[in-house]
């Protein structure tokens, strides 16, 4: 399986003098599920944008399947998207919606009723082919928004915040729904989000941007377990992170030794639940606890600066304005080779 299958080689991008994206390397194999994670303003849609042939480089080269791509214009591309809005037409019905980019390029007859018909099918929605988009549920307009960019037969399939205007349960759904479709179709998949949440539960590979660049790719394992910097670190939520200089913590408090050698790391993240509370060389306040459910979430007052705890439900509860004694196990934390 090709690395190359879709290739951006030194890509960079702008909106008039203003620098979005540069000098971007990536390249991602043919069937694969990705996506590209990150902060409002990292540059994420202006690149899923120049790959589907909505924005033209001011650098670099877009390569899909051995033909560069760069200057070819949106509808030559076999690259199919779906809009976050969705971009339905609620004039026509479902079975219309999804043959319209069919219709523009000529189909007619059997040929376009079979494949409108396999493709309402593979997204769950045969019995729904005459009713209007309107009359519709937000995650079954999602579904036809998906069958209509999949009957193009697309070699590659972008997503635009896929999931972001349904609510958790259907989320939830079309998180299952999307990972189908794309694994039985083979497509190459890439959508956009700023949930690492959904990037994790979904992804085969994340690519972490920040500031227009790639700050990590990795399996969502390695992303969530094992991430390079603070800020990848923050944004999958590594709640307690530290700077480390000559082998202590920098922290609000100054220098802090830790009971255990410190690595030779540019700095240290715990999760809270990697927080060890209830005993240990620290302490702080109490200034903030909440019940969820399994586990009890709370938020210390200490001399290095908030931390942020979890512990089982089933300990007893510490009340507002206890003191309360943690440590920062070293062997519970992430090891981050960046920290800026």
């Amino acid at each position: 399986m090709s690395d190359r299958f879709l290739a951006l080689d030194k890509l960079s991008l702008a909106y008039g003098n203003t620098v979005a994206v540069r000098d971007l390397d990536l390249e991602i194999r043919k069937g694969e599920l990705l996506a590209l994670l990150g902060p409002s303003g990292c540059g994420k849609t202006t690149t899923m944008r120049s790959i589907a042939g909505l924005m033209t480089p001011v650098g670099g080269r877009i390569h899909l399947d051995g033909t560069d791509i760069t200057r070819m214009p949106a509808n030559k591309r076999a690259v199919g998207l779906v809009f976050q809005s969705y971009a339905l037409f609620p004039h026509l019905s479902v079975f219309e919606n999804v043959a319209f980019g069919l219709k523009l390029k000529g189909m007619r007859g059997t040929e376009l009723e079979t494949r409108v018909t396999n493709g309402l099918k593979s997204v769950g929605l045969s019995s729904f082919a005459n009713r209007k988009t309107p009359e519709l549920s937000g995650g079954q307009q999602q579904r036809v928004a998906l069958a209509r960019s999949m009957v193009m037969e697309p070699k590659v399939l972008l997503l635009d915040e896929p999931l972001s205007n349904l609510d958790a349960r259907l989320r939830l759904e079309m998180r299952t729904e999307l990972q189908r479709v794309q694994k039985e179709s083979g497509v190459t998949m890439i959508f956009v989000t700023h949930d690492q949440v959904e990037a994790l539960a979904l992804a085969d590979r994340i690519v972490v941007m920040k500031n227009g660049a790639i700050e990590q790719i990795g399996t969502p394992e390695a992303i969530y377990n094992h991430p390079v910097s603070a800020f990848v670190a923050d944004f999958v939520g590594f709640e307690n992170i530290f700077a480390v200089r000559h082998g202590r913590l920098v922290t609000a408090a100054g220098g802090v030794m830790l009971s255990g050698a410190l690595p030779d790391v540019a700095g240290l993240a715990w999760r809270p639940r990697s927080v060890s509370l209830g005993s240990g060389p620290l302490s702080g306040t109490v200034r903030g606890v909440s019940f969820a459910g399994g586990t009890r979430e709370y938020v210390l007052e200490t001399p290095l600066g908030t931390i942020k705890a979890e512990v089982d439900a089933a300990l007893p509860a510490h009340g507002l304005g206890q003191t309360v004694a943690f440590d920062l196990p070293v062997a519970g934390a992430a090891s981050l080779r960046r920290f800026g």
